[in-house]
């Protein structure tokens, strides 16, 4: 009995199929089949608004193949079918928890087909299935309505951005999460805005609003949602575009593979599929890139919003979030106060309690710390806190570790503002680097690297370095000023400016040389001896006369001509170096801007100059790796502004200063490598490499492993072989190899 009815089943469906098949090859001649269906679609539906809970097995399955066929069919008979999108909704609005599992995802399924017909427009898609996913306790249909959200809205923006549909969906989160702060409705809102700003599909302000007021909401899952977008939602948007870009497609592979075997429609499908991608790839490469900022940039008012932030979730007495939690939100204020350089007292303040070695994820803090500060802070109020890292951290009777992490954290609290230090704890701090302990040393030398840079006089004279020494005594190195901003210009201009001098000054003695050289021809010419004569005995020449009081120097605004040599004065066999006069500082200072923005300003940058300056900056970069140029303030400054800092950039020195096992030295070597097995040759895993990519071997492979007696009667043929014989299969190997061998796959 079962048999026959489960027979039945599957014929009735075998004739839904059939059926589906000719009206959409003849939808004329089968009206009147399909308002048969129809009127049975029509009175099943009315059983299942009624009692779904009573209806039996086998209408469900009835019922599952008609909907099946209307919807497929719907766009040949919009007139009899205008209704069926209205059935679908209240049967899903009203009934969706006690729906059998196929038959709801059945009917799911086909409102996205209506969709993809254009039967129904995204808003009325979305707008039903919206409210379901916030409210089912069905976790399979959460989980199948929050991938068809994401694909329809995904489509929708495809091919052009959908700013209305995209506005009302925006709205629509917005008012989830500010509704009911409490709930955990705004998770989904939190989820799907993530997961389009990781697909690039909002890359708006709107989807940072919703965010936003996701972090200010009262439950914990909420506001870590909100929290992570903010730190991770941009990285995640770079690695899925990395990722994306990495799928190359061999054309040659693929239409290789298709000559091999018999010529078949599937694999001339899949030969021009592949042939569409790597034209959408070619048109991905050359359309202009557009212009993604960053989360953190595009937060309105983030002044007002991390004060909110720290006022209701750290500050709070009240707030029982997790530790874990509270960091990430700690992270996610000092990321904002250190980018958008906002000032927030209470912050610094509040960090007191938790700068101790006993405190939990105490690295974590010191980061943070290090975010938060940035030049526009009063050194005032970071000074106490880097004076209690120096009591709590680093001593004598302190760990190794702890030491090395304390230093380094006030090394990266002082490269944002270096005048929260004094000249006796620098000192102090300095003097760690006769430490037994590398790590220790590694973190007391950048620290002191970092202020022969930024603040040499702070430093003792032994300490200073030569580059710092010579810098304060020629002035160029001066004090920093609380508050001074660095005026702004061509990044590197200053490089082509020094190329184009070197070049001007090379073209001169070249001039110079070839002026020697021809002297000896122009000695007896009187006429031309006024006009041959040497540039730089011009130079001494105008040099002693000034001494002398008959000349006085007058600087050219010609570009061509050659600034004035200093030179050395020598009494007997010592030589006295040049005095300086360091109070005119200022004046050489502006002398100097104006004269690396006189290129800038009144010359127009050709693209050769363009060209030479990417170049240029391209080798002081490579110099600076290699530690041939000594470090930018302003790169030291600007350091992890954008990616933030880390606790286990506080741990580095430390790490590298810990002596390695053997067996970590094996991991380290072998990261990065791929995995090879327990005495295991070369060919062997080169062999097993083009197995995992389906290659076979060659027929010079094959030949080798034939067995000798299968192949000793072709040898005795071939010793056997004339002169003329051996002529002719070479001619004939050499013609079949031009050909493409045996399949002729050249022609």
């Amino acid at each position: 009995m079962v048999k026959r009815k489960v027979a039945a089943l599957e014929k009735v469906e075998a004739d839904l199929v059939n059926l589906q098949y000719k009206i959409r090859r003849d939808p004329r001649s089968y009206a009147q089949e399909f308002y048969d269906q129809w009127l049975a679609y029509d009175a099943q539906r009315q059983i299942f608004l009624s009692s779904p809970a009573t209806v039996s097995s086998d209408d469900t399955k009835k019922f599952h193949d008609l909907v099946d066929l209307v919807a497929h069919v719907a766009d040949l008979y919009p007139d009899l079918t205008a209704p069926f999108p209205g059935h679908l909704k209240e049967l899903l609005n009203r009934h969706h928890a006690t729906l059998d599992k196929e038959l709801r995802e059945k009917v799911v399924g086909s409102l996205v087909l209506l969709r993809r017909k254009d039967v129904i427009d995204s808003t009325s898609l979305l707008t039903t299935l919206f409210p379901i996913l916030i409210s089912t306790p069905s976790k399979t249909l959460r989980s199948l309505l929050y991938t068809k959200i994401i694909s329809d809205l995904r489509e929708s923006n495809s091919k052009t951005t959908n700013h209305r549909l995209n506005r009302t969906i925006q709205t629509v989160l917005y008012n989830l999460v500010t509704s009911d702060r409490t709930s955990t409705k705004g998770m989904w809102a939190t989820r799907i805005t993530r997961e389009l700003w990781r697909r690039q599909v909002w890359t708006d302000a709107k989807p940072c609003d919703v965010m936003k007021e996701a972090c200010l909401s009262d439950n914990e899952k909420v506001v870590v949602g909100g929290v992570r977008f903010f730190l991770g939602g941009d990285k995640e948007r770079e690695e899925l575009e990395d990722e994306s870009s990495d799928e190359d497609v061999d054309l040659k592979k693929v239409k290789h593979q298709g000559t091999i075997n018999k010529k078949t429609k599937k694999r001339a499908k899949a030969y021009q599929k592949a042939l569409d991608k790597v034209k959408k790839q070619e048109r991905k490469k050359n359309a202009p890139q557009p212009l993604n900022f960053s989360a953190l940039h595009l937060i309105h008012d983030p002044q007002g919003f991390a004060e909110k932030l720290f006022q209701k979730h750290l500050q709070n007495a009240k707030n029982k979030f997790s530790l874990d939690n509270k960091l990430l939100i700690l992270q996610l204020v000092t990321r904002l106060v250190g980018l958008h350089k906002l000032t927030i007292i209470s912050l610094y303040s509040w960090f007191v309690r938790y700068l101790t070695p006993k405190q939990l994820n105490v690295t974590s803090f010191l980061a943070s710390l290090a975010q938060a500060t940035h030049n526009l802070v009063p050194p005032d109020v970071i000074e106490p806190l880097v004076v209690k890292i120096a009591n709590e951290f680093v001593s004598e009777a302190s760990a190794s570790e702890v030491a090395a992490a304390g230093i380094n954290a006030i090394r990266e609290v002082a490269l944002r503002q270096p005048l929260c230090m004094t000249e006796t704890l620098l000192q102090d701090l300095v003097m760690y680097q006769r430490s037994k302990d590398k790590g220790v040393v590694m973190a007391a030398k950048g620290l002191q690297s970092l202020y022969r840079d930024v603040y040499p006089e702070l430093l003792q004279k032994k300490y200073r370095g030569k580059e710092a020494t010579m810098g304060l005594r020629s002035g160029e190195v001066k004090q920093p000023k609380f508050g001074e901003e660095e005026a702004g210009g061509i990044e590197g201009i200053e490089l082509l400016e020094k190329y184009k001098e070197e070049q001007r000054r090379r073209k001169r003695e070249e001039q110079g040389a070839a002026e020697d050289g021809d002297g000896e021809k122009k000695e007896d010419d009187d006429d031309d001896e006024d006009d041959s004569f040497n540039s730089d005995e011009w130079e001494v020449a105008s040099t002693d006369s000034e001494s002398s009081g008959g000349w006085i120097d007058v600087s050219s605004e010609s570009e061509d001509d050659e600034p004035a040599k200093k030179r050395r004065r020598k009494e007997g066999s010592e030589e006295i170096p040049e005095l300086v006069d360091t109070s005119k500082g200022e004046d050489d200072a502006t002398a100097e801007r104006n004269r690396i923005s006189k290129l800038a300003t009144t010359t127009i940058l050709t693209p050769a100059d363009l060209a030479k300056l990417e170049e240029l900056k391209r080798e002081a970069k490579i110099d600076k790796v290699l530690g041939r140029q000594s470090k930018r303030k302003k790169e030291l400054i600007d350091k992890h502004i954008e990616d933030g800092l880390t606790a286990e950039d506080i741990e580095l020195p430390a790490q590298l200063g810990k002596k390695t096992t053997k067996e970590e030295r094996i991991a380290l070597a072998r990261e990065g490598k791929p995995a090879r097995e327990e005495h295991k040759s070369t060919q062997a895993i080169r062999k097993a490499k083009k197995e995992a990519e389906g290659k076979s071997t060659t027929n010079r492979e094959k030949a080798r492993k034939k067995n000798f007696l299968m192949t000793i009667g072709k040898a005795r043929a071939k010793n056997k072989r004339s002169l003329v014989e051996a002529r002719k299969t070479l001619r004939a190997h050499i013609a079949r190899s031009k050909s493409g061998g045996r399949r002729r796959n050249g022609m």
